[in-house]
C-alpha cells in the first residue's frame, strides 16, 4: 500500500518549455529526449505512463492549420518515444485556466489506464493459483485488485473485491500462530468495506458488515497470556468505526437517538478498560523480572514484512512453534510492554468522545452513565480533582430522578475522592447525603460515616475509607493534619437545596393569614434519617422581615462529645424516624399589614463554635432535592398510614407553608347605607352613610372615603361626580372618589350620619365604595399597640334615563308630516313618558328655537309643575313655521326642547335638573301656491254653508291658475264652477262658494281642483294637505217652544 500511495506513481509527466517555432529546434528536441530517457531509466521495470507537456507562449492554431507544428510534433514524439496521445501542449495564455483542466482529465485518464493494466496483471497472476497451496495469496491478489480499483476511483469494483478478500480471510485456517495476522487483515479490510459503503451513502450496510466482523472476531483471543492484546484490538475496531461514522456524518448523514457514532466509542471505551482490567492480571510482574535483551519484538529492518507476524518468527508459516523459549521470552516483552500504557488516558479519550456523540443526539441519561465512568476512571487514574468535578454533575441529574442506588455509589465514590483530597467542606457534605433517605447502604456503613463525621466536627482526623489506595490514604492522612493544625473559618453553610441530606425540616404557618392584634404562630418540623439520634446546637429561622429573626430562634449549649450520645432531652436533640416540633410565635408589627410575611430561610446548625460548626440552610420553608418528588408519591399513594399518638404526625402529611399576610384587626363597627334606587341620569342622587361604633374603647381619627369604587370603566369615572353638598350642582371638576374625608371620634355606641350626593351623567350599573378607617389602642402579648381597623361596603346603584321624549311634526290638520312648506304653519308636537319608579316633577318646560324658525304664537310652557307617576306623560304642542332657505342638505335645525326637572320626594334644597333635547330637522319645501279655506267647524242640513278659498302665490312669476269644482252628491253649490285667472306675484286671490248639505254625517266636501300651467308638478294631492275635504253635517234641527225645552 505504501509503496503505490507514495513511491510508485502511476503517470510521470515532464513539462519542458519548447515553442513550435524555435530556432534552436534540434537541440532543444534532442534535451527534451534525453530528458524523457533518464525518467524512464528511474522507471526501470514499472509499466508507468509517461508524458510531455509543451510549455509555450503563443497560442496554438487549430489542429491541421500549422503544418510546422505537426511536423515537429511528430519528430519530437519519435525521439521520445512516445505517441501522439502522451504529447501536451500547455499556452502560457488568457485561457490559462481551461487548459490545465483539459490536461487534468487527460492525465487522469492515462493513470486510469495504468491502474486497469495493473489490475489485467494481478488478474493474470490469480488464475494460475489454487486454493490447496495458495490460500494466503488468494487473499493478497483479491485485496490488490480492490486497491487498484480504489486508485483507479472504481469505488463499486473496489468494494466487491474487497467484499471477496474479506470472505477469503475468514476461510483462512486459524491458529494461534497466525490468529494476530488473520484478525489484523480482516480489520484492514473491514475498515475499506465500512468506508466504502459509507462514502456510496449506505450506512446500514456498513453497520451490517461491521456486526459481522465483530462477530467472526470476536472470539478469535488467541494466546490467553495476550488476551489484552485482543480486548485493544477489538477497542480498535469500535473506535475506528466509530471515526468512519462520525466522519460521514459531517459530510452530510444524518444519525438518529438509537443508531449514532457514540454507541461504537462506548464499546471501544468497554474493550479498552477489559484490556486494561486483563493487563492487571497477565502484566502483574515482580520487579526483578527484567526486559528481555537482546529485544525479541525488534527486527532487522525495523519494521515488520507483513502485518501481524510476530517479529521473533516472521515469515514462518508453520503451525508448531519451531522455539518456545523464544516464544516465552517474546510473550514476556509484549507484556512488559503493555504495563507501561497508560489505559487511563485511552478509556477516558474514548468515553469523552462517546460523551459528546450523546450530547450531540439528546441521550441524557446515556450522557450521565458515561460520565458516571469517565469520573470513576479519573478516580483509579488518582486525578480526584476532575473526578469530582463530573461526580458531581452527574448527582443532579440521579437525585432529580430518584435513581437512589445510582446516586449511592456515586456519593461512595465522591466521599472518597474528597478524603483522599481533604476536601473538609465536600466531605462533610457527601457525609450528610449518605447518612440520609436517599442513601442505600447499610447501617454499619451509615455509622462509620455518621462517626466520621462526628469526628471532623470536633477538628480530628476520619478514618480511611475503605478500598482506596494505599499511598494515596497515607497522603491524604498528612492533608488531613495539616488541615487540623491551620487556624482558619470552622463554620460552614451548606445550602440544602441540592442535595438530600439526612434531617428534612418543613416550615409550616398556624394559618394563610393573621390579624394584627393576634401573636402570628408557626410550627418548625424536623426528622432524622442517621442511624442514631443526633444533638443540634441551634435552629434560627429568616423572614422576609428581617426584624423578627431575633424572636425565633432556639439554641442549647452542648459539648462537642455529647453530639452522638443517646440523649432524647432537650428540644434539639433528633430521634431517627421521629418527628419533632417546634412552635415559635411572635407579633406582628402595625407597619405590615397588607404585607406577607415569608420564611426565607431555616438554619439548622450541628457541632460547635469550638470545634467546627455545620449550618445546614433550606431555602425558603424547607424541602431539600428529593422533596418535590416524594410529595408527588404521597399525594398519589392510596396506601392507609399507621395510626399515630395524638403527639406526633405523620411526615408526608405536613405540607409546607412558608409565607402568611398580615391583616388588619377585625373592625367592630357597623355601616349602614340608604338611598333610593335607582339613580336618575344627572340628578343628585342622595346616598345617607350612617356609622357606629361597638368598640369597647373610643374610636380616634375616623376617616370615610366614598364614591365609585376603583377599577371599573374609565368613561365610569368620568361620568360620575360625587360631593357632599347636596345644594350645588356637580361639574365636570368634581371628583369620583373622596378620599379620607375626617368624621372625628365616636364612643361606644355612638353613630354619625353623612349625606353623599352622586352625579351619574351616562346610564348603566355602577358600583359605589363606602370605606371607613379608625384607629384604636389593644394589646397583645402584653405589648401595646395602635391598630387601624377598617370595613368598607359596596353597593351597585343601577342609572336609568327618567323619562323618554317623543317629538313629532304635524299639519295643521294633525295629519304627520314627513316634510314642511316654507312660510305655511305647521306644528311641533312633544310627549313626555316617566321611564322613572318614582314620582318626576316637571318644573318647566322651553322651547328654544333654531335662528331658522319662528312661532306663530306665544311660546309658554304648558307643563309647569306637573307631576308624573311612573309611566304617566305630558304632552305640549307648538304652532311654529319656517321662511324659506333655499334647498339646505340634511334638513333645517329646529332648536331645543330644555325640561327642568326633580324628584318629587328631593328635598326643597335640592338642585333642580335640566334636561336639554336636541329637536330633530326638518325638511323644508318651497310650494308655488298656497291655499287655505275659512269655512265652519260644522254645517246644518239645508242651511247655507259659505266657504272662502284663499290662493296665495308663493313665487315671483304671475301664475295662470286653472280652477274648477267637482260636485259632491252630499252637497249643493253656487258660486264659479270653473274659471281661469292669474295671481300676481305675493298677491292673494279669494274665491268664495255657498254649500248647501243635503244629508246629514260626516260628508266629502265638492273637491276643488287647481291646475298651475306653469307648475305642472303641482298636484291635487298635494292641495288637499292644506285644505278640509270633509265636514261634519249636523240633521236639520225641529222648532220647538219653550215648555219643551223647559220639559228637556
Amino acid at each position: 500500500m505504501n509503496k503505490h500511495l507514495n513511491l510508485v506513481p502511476a503517470l510521470v509527466v515532464v513539462f519542458y518549455e519548447l515553442d513550435w517555432d524555435e530556432p534552436q529546434w534540434k537541440e532543444k528536441q534532442s534535451e527534451c529526449a534525453t530528458r524523457v530517457e533518464i525518467v524512464r531509466q528511474s522507471l526501470q521495470g514499472r509499466n508507468t505512463k509517461v508524458a510531455v507537456v509543451l510549455i509555450q507562449k503563443k497560442t496554438p492554431l487549430p489542429p491541421g492549420e500549422d503544418v510546422i507544428a505537426s511536423e515537429r510534433a511528430a519528430a519530437l514524439c519519435n525521439a521520445c518515444e512516445l505517441s501522439g496521445k502522451s504529447l501536451f501542449v500547455l499556452p502560457h495564455t488568457d485561457h490559462l485556466v481551461g487548459y490545465i483542466i483539459r490536461l487534468e482529465n487527460a492525465f487522469y485518464e492515462h493513470a486510469q489506464t495504468y491502474y486497469y493494466t495493473e489490475i489485467r496483471r494481478v488478474k493474470s497472476h490469480k488464475e494460475f493459483l489454487n486454493k490447496t497451496t495458495h490460500q494466503l495469496l488468494f487473499v493478497r491478489h483479491q485485496f490488490k485488485i480492490g486497491f487498484f480499483s480504489e486508485l483507479k476511483q472504481d469505488t463499486q469494483n473496489a468494494l466487491k473485491n474487497y467484499r471477496t478478500a474479506y470472505n477469503l480471510v475468514h476461510e483462512l485456517r486459524a491458529h494461534e500462530t497466525n490468529i494476530l495476522e488473520i484478525k489484523t487483515m480482516a480489520g484492514f479490510i473491514n475498515y475499506k468495506i465500512c468506508r466504502l459503503c459509507f462514502q456510496h451513502n449506505t450506512p446500514l450496510d456498513a453497520i451490517a458488515q461491521f456486526r459481522k466482523h465483530i462477530d467472526l472476531c470476536k472470539k478469535k483471543i488467541g494466546s490467553a497470556e495476550l488476551s489484552f492484546e485482543h480486548a485493544a484490538w477489538m477497542s480498535k475496531q469500535f473506535q475506528a468505526f466509530g471515526d468512519l461514522f462520525d466522519e460521514a456524518i459531517k459530510l452530510g448523514l444524518t444519525a438518529i437517538q438509537t443508531q449514532n457514532p457514540g454507541f461504537y466509542y462506548q464499546q471501544a471505551a468497554y474493550y479498552a478498560q477489559e484490556r486494561k482490567q486483563l493487563a492487571k492480571t497477565l502484566c502483574n510482574h515482580e520487579a526483578s523480572v527484567m526486559y528481555p535483551n537482546p529485544d525479541p519484538l525488534e527486527t532487522q529492518t525495523g519494521v515488520l514484512d507483513f502485518y501481524g507476524q510476530r517479529s521473533w518468527r516472521q515469515g514462518i508459516l508453520s503451525f508448531d512453534l519451531s522455539d518456545p523459549e523464544k516464544e516465552k521470552v517474546g510473550i514476556l516483552a509484549i507484556q512488559l510492554k503493555e504495563r507501561n500504557v497508560v489505559h487511563s488516558e485511552v478509556i477516558l479519550s474514548l468515553l469523552s468522545n462517546a460523551v459528546a456523540q450523546f450530547k450531540k443526539y439528546k441521550c441524557p441519561r446515556m450522557k450521565s452513565h458515561l460520565m458516571v465512568q469517565m469520573g470513576e476512571e479519573y478516580y483509579y487514574a488518582k486525578d480526584y480533582t476532575k473526578a469530582l468535578k463530573l461526580l458531581d454533575y452527574v448527582m443532579c441529574d440521579y437525585r432529580s430522578e430518584g435513581w437512589w442506588t445510582l446516586l449511592t455509589s456515586i456519593l461512595t465514590t465522591a466521599l472518597k475522592c474528597s478524603y483522599l483530597m481533604a476536601q473538609l467542606k465536600d466531605y462533610v457534605t457527601y457525609s450528610l447525603e449518605l447518612l440520609g433517605r436517599a442513601s442505600t447502604l447499610k447501617d454499619d456503613q451509615k455509622s462509620r460515616i455518621e462517626k466520621n463525621l462526628i469526628n471532623v466536627l470536633m477538628n480530628e482526623s476520619p478514618d480511611p475509607e475503605p478500598d482506596c489506595d494505599i499511598l494515596a490514604v497515607k497522603t491524604a492522612q498528612k492533608l488531613w493534619a495539616d488541615r487540623i493544625s491551620l487556624a482558619g473559618s470552622n463554620i460552614f453553610t451548606i445550602g440544602v437545596q441540592d442535595f438530600v441530606p439526612f434531617v428534612q425540616c418543613k416550615a409550616k404557618f398556624h394559618a394563610p393569614s393573621f390579624h394584627v392584634d393576634v401573636p402570628v404562630q408557626f410550627d418548625i418540623y424536623l426528622k432524622a434519617d442517621c442511624p442514631h439520634p443526633i444533638r443540634f446546637s441551634k435552629l434560627c429561622v429568616s423572614f422576609n422581615n428581617q426584624e423578627y429573626n431575633q424572636f425565633c430562634v432556639i439554641e442549647e449549649a452542648s459539648k462537642a462529645n455529647e453530639v452522638l450520645e443517646n440523649l432524647t432531652q432537650g428540644k434539639m436533640c433528633l430521634v431517627p424516624g421521629k418527628t419533632r416540633k417546634l412552635l415559635f410565635k411572635f407579633v406582628a408589627k402595625t407597619e405590615d399589614v397588607g404585607k406577607k410575611i415569608e420564611i426565607t430561610s431555616v438554619d439548622l446548625a450541628l457541632g460547635n463554635e469550638t470545634g467546627r460548626c455545620v449550618v445546614l440552610n433550606w431555602q425558603g420553608g424547607g424541602g431539600d432535592a428529593a422533596s418535590s418528588q416524594e410529595a408527588l408519591q404521597a399525594a398519589r399513594s392510596f396506601k392507609r398510614r399507621p395510626k399515630l399518638p395524638d403527639n406526633e404526625v405523620h411526615w408526608d402529611s405536613i405540607i409546607i407553608q412558608a409565607s402568611t399576610m398580615i391583616i388588619s384587626r377585625v373592625p367592630n363597627i357597623s355601616v349602614h347605607l340608604q338611598h333610593e334606587p335607582p339613580a336618575l341620569t344627572n340628578e343628585m342622587y342622595c346616598l345617607v352613610v350612617t356609622v357606629q361604633s361597638h368598640e369597647k374603647t373610643q374610636i380616634r381619627d375616623v376617616k370615610l372615603t366614598a364614591g365609585l369604587k376603583p377599577g371599573q370603566d374609565a368613561n365610569l369615572t368620568q361620568k360620575t361626580h360625587v360631593t357632599l353638598h347636596g345644594t350645588e350642582l356637580c361639574d365636570e371638576s368634581y371628583p369620583a372618589l373622596l378620599t379620607d374625608i375626617p368624621v372625628g371620634d365616636l364612643h361606644p355606641g355612638e353613630q354619625l350620619e353623612k349625606m353623599l350626593y352622586v352625579r351619574c351623567g351616562t346610564v348603566g350599573s355602577r358600583m359605589f365604595l363606602v370605606y371607613v378607617s379608625y384607629l384604636i389602642n389593644t394589646t397583645v402579648e402584653e405589648k401595646e399597640i395602635v391598630c387601624k381597623c377598617h370595613k368598607d361596603e359596596t353597593v351597585t346603584i343601577e342609572t336609568v334615563f327618567p323619562f323618554d321624549v317623543a317629538v313629532k311634526f304635524v299639519s295643521t290638520k294633525f295629519e304627520h308630516l314627513e316634510r314642511v312648506y316654507a312660510d305655511i304653519p305647521f306644528l311641533l308636537m312633544t310627549d313626555l313618558l316617566s321611564a322613572s319608579p318614582w314620582a318626576l316633577t316637571i318644573v318647566s318646560s322651553e322651547l328654544q328655537l333654531a335662528p331658522s324658525m319662528t312661532t306663530v304664537d306665544q311660546l309658554e310652557s304648558q307643563v309647569d309643575n306637573v307631576i308624573l307617576q311612573t309611566g304617566e306623560s305630558a304632552s305640549e304642542c307648538f304652532c311654529l313655521q319656517c321662511p324659506s332657505l333655499g334647498n339646505v342638505e340634511g334638513g333645517v335645525a329646529t332648536g331645543h326642547y330644555i325640561i327642568s326637572w326633580k324628584r318629587t320626594s328631593a328635598m326643597e334644597n335640592i338642585p333642580v335638573i335640566t334636561t336639554v333635547i336636541t329637536l330633530p330637522h326638518v325638511i323644508v319645501e318651497n310650494i308655488p301656491l298656497h291655499v287655505n279655506a275659512d269655512l265652519p267647524s260644522f254645517g246644518r242640513v239645508r242651511e247655507s254653508l259659505p266657504v272662502k278659498y284663499h290662493l296665495q302665490n308663493k313665487t315671483d312669476l304671475v301664475q295662470d291658475v286653472e280652477i274648477s269644482v267637482e260636485p259632491s252628491d252630499a252637497f249643493m253649490f253656487s258660486g264659479l264652477k270653473q274659471i281661469r285667472l292669474r295671481i300676481l306675484p305675493g298677491t292673494e286671490q279669494e274665491m268664495l262658494y255657498n254649500f248647501y248639505p243635503l244629508m246629514a254625517g260626516y260628508q266629502q266636501l265638492p273637491s276643488l281642483n287647481i291646475n298651475l300651467l306653469r307648475f305642472p308638478n303641482f298636484t291635487n294631492q298635494l292641495l288637499r294637505r292644506f285644505i278640509p275635504t270633509s265636514i261634519f253635517v249636523k240633521p236639520q234641527g225641529r222648532l220647538m217652544d219653550d215648555t219643551s225645552i223647559a220639559a228637556a
